[in-house]
């Protein structure tokens, strides 16, 4: 075992404080790595403070992580001390249902096994994430990171906001000649713009906020429409061919399923706190329009991810911060007072 530093939320209502806790000893398929930096993710926020009603505390919050591998197990093939790698939203699953078969880790029959508040399967302790100074990981659920060193803490995000966006724009085939909606341009919309626009899309951004047109043409969108104007809204009706809903609050659906063309699709990926209101069925019968909904993606199509954003230069924007300005993140976070991620330098923890 290591002894291992970080920051962890004890209950719902205290802050983050420093913790120290132990990590196991790499196996022969483990990789150990230091943890560079790591991405602050409203999911973290919402299980710090409980609010999917399943945290297990001391929570060490963190799934969106840069490191250097410092050590590696006898049977590790794919890396080697000294390698950048990155480690997202999952450390293990079952590995023998037809979706782990299939490289859908993320749809894991038997659950995966979350980076942080997941059981390890076999049984042992709760997870522990990369609000720490180092990690223990399986070699499977590690990913190679081919950006340049001076980006990296752009990178971060990737492992989850990225990854997030690009699957579903991946599954549903966007490419050149494709009219694509985004809307919400927070963490997640901003990388689903660079996204869609690297792939050759038409992008078109949705916001409730005109302040953000001048950002989301500098993003990619090559428009951006306000979506409480009707006449705005109106003017692109039966005309896309897919819509990524990143907005993570309530709200009514039928506005952007009637922007649908004929067999369009529009896949959620954003999380709210309480449903949406049902969508009107004739909205989606008549043009044979589907909604769905994404989930991060599989090991496999998350290298790919990194991959793309490497050779299109793409990153998050983010604002770096110390390990001890965590709260204060947080409580900005739920302002929407951040453009677009926060990125924790995990130097500052020492």
């Amino acid at each position: 075992m290591t002894q291992a530093h970080g920051y962890a939320a004890t209950a719902p209502t205290t802050p983050l404080a420093p913790f120290t806790f132990e990590r196991r000893t790499p196996g022969p398929l483990d990789v150990a790595l230091d943890v560079l930096h790591c991405g602050v993710c409203h999911s973290d926020l919402h299980t710090a403070r409980n609010e999917w009603q399943n945290t297990v505390y001391p929570s060490v919050p963190g799934h969106e992580i840069v490191g250097r591998v410092t050590a590696v197990g006898d049977l590790v093939s794919k890396f080697q001390v000294g390698d950048l790698v990155g480690v997202g939203c999952m450390v293990d699953s079952c590995q023998h249902c037809t979706p782990c078969a299939d490289g859908l880790e993320q749809y894991c029959e038997n659950g995966f096994t979350g980076t942080y508040n997941g059981p390890m399967f076999g049984g042992g302790e709760n997870t522990y994430g990369g609000y720490s100074d180092h990690m223990v990981v399986r070699e499977s659920f590690v990913l190679k990171i081919s950006h340049d060193e001076a980006s990296l803490a752009a990178v971060a995000p990737l492992l989850c906001a990225g990854i997030t966006t690009y699957s579903p724009l991946r599954q549903w085939g966007v490419g050149p000649g494709h009219k694509v909606g985004i809307v919400g341009l927070g963490g997640l919309g901003h990388m689903g713009v660079k996204i869609a626009a690297a792939m050759g899309a038409h992008v078109v951004l949705f916001t409730t906020s005109p302040g953000k047109r001048e950002d989301a043409l500098r993003l990619g969108a090559k428009e951006v429409v306000v979506s409480k104007n009707a006449d705005e809204m109106a003017a692109h009706a039966n005309s896309f061919d897919f819509i990524l809903n990143t907005v993570a609050a309530p709200h009514s659906l039928d506005a952007f399923l009637g922007l649908l063309k004929l067999d369009g699709t529009m896949t959620l990926v954003g999380a709210p706190d309480s449903p949406h209101p049902s969508p009107n069925v004739f909205g989606l019968i008549m043009k044979r329009r589907r909604l769905a909904g994404s989930l991060i993606g599989g090991i496999k199509e998350t290298q790919e991810m990194l991959d793309f954003c490497a050779a299109h230069g793409i990153v998050s924007d983010i604002e770096a911060i110390r390990m001890d300005e965590i709260n204060t993140a947080y409580e900005r976070m739920l302002k929407s007072d951040v453009k677009y991620r926060f990125v924790v330098d995990m130097a500052s923890l020492a």
